[in-house]
């Protein structure tokens, strides 16, 4: 099933595209950035099996609303330094995160990559159904993952 396209944010980083893929894909990385810049990720809830088929997995504590923000997914196509997909179901129960139902609604991730020389390139795009006004919301607070990025590929 296509599933409609919501949004997509994109960004230019100073590193190899080695380095911007090993960021996106290997779990140590991810819990260190994949969260918007004033949150942070939760401690070993984030996995990544780079398969197709393989799970990914991450939290982001969110203490000002009282809860935690837990993503799932599975990794549905993969090509090196090119193309990650993957389903995304998201949670606020630590029960339905442990339990991984994956017949729950879900969109689909879409990040593309390009090598620019000394500097690499991503894209990510969401697809599938939000209520209106939320693509909006979820395109800026993607924007602040992507700046989190940019900030632990400086470190």
């Amino acid at each position: 099933m296509t599933q409609p396209f919501l949004y997509s944010v994109e960004r230019e980083y100073p590193v190899a595209i080695e380095r911007l893929w090993k960021a996106w894909t290997d779990a140590s990385e991810l819990e260190a950035w994949y969260f918007p810049v004033d949150l942070s990720a939760t401690k070993g809830a984030t996995t990544s099996d780079l398969e197709v088929g393989g799970l990914w997995t991450c939290g982001v504590e969110v203490p000002e609303h009282g809860f935690t923000a837990y993503f799932f997914g599975k990794y549905t196509t993969i090509v090196l330094h090119k193309l990650l997909e993957h389903t995304l179901h998201y949670t606020t129960s630590v029960e339905e995160f442990a339990a991984r139902d994956f017949s729950t609604e879900s969109h689909l991730i879409r990040i593309e990559f390009e090598s620019r020389g000394a500097h690499s390139w991503s894209k990510f795009s969401q697809f599938g159904e939000l209520p209106e006004g939320q693509a909006e919301m979820a395109q800026a607070g993607m924007n602040s993952y992507l700046e989190s990025l940019a900030n632990h590929l400086e470190r």
